[in-house]
C-alpha cells in the first residue's frame, strides 16, 4: 500500500526556534485534523501549506531526526518515522486514475536528501 523512501537522521535536533515562523502554527490546535489525517484531499493541503512555509526544511529535519511516527511533517508525508513517497486510497484502485487523489510533489530540500 505504501512506497517507502529511507531517510534517515544520525544526529538529532532540538532546536524548535524556527517554530514563531511555521505556517501551520497558528497558536491553537486547529490545523492538527489537516496534518495528521489519512484522507488524500487533506493530506495534500497540508503538503500546499507546507511548500509555501518559510521553514519548511527545518521542520522537516527535525521530523527525521525524531521519527515522527504519522502525519505531514515539511511538506512530506511520514508513517513509521520514514518518509512516504506514495500513498493511495483504500482498497482496488480505480482504472482511471482521480485527479482529486494526486498528492502535491514537495522537494526535499538538497542537504536532507543524502540523509
Amino acid at each position: 500500500m505504501y512506497a517507502v523512501a529511507e531517510i534517515e537522521l544520525t544526529e538529532a535536533h532540538d532546536d524548535r526556534s524556527w517554530w514563531a515562523d511555521a505556517s501551520c502554527n497558528t497558536g491553537g490546535a486547529g490545523l492538527a485534523a489537516l496534518f495528521f489525517s489519512e484522507e488524500l484531499q487533506d493530506i495534500a493541503a497540508a503538503k500546499r501549506m507546507c511548500a509555501a512555509c518559510p521553514v519548511m526544511a527545518e521542520c522537516l529535519e527535525g521530523a527525521l531526526a525524531r521519527r515522527e511516527p504519522f502525519g505531514v511533517w515539511g511538506g512530506q508525508l511520514f508513517l513509521n518515522g520514514r518518509i512516504l513517497a506514495s500513498k493511495r486510497r483504500r482498497g482496488r484502485p480505480p482504472k482511471v486514475a482521480r485527479p482529486e487523489d494526486e498528492l502535491p510533489e514537495v522537494e526535499i530540500p538538497e542537504h536532507l536528501r543524502s540523509a
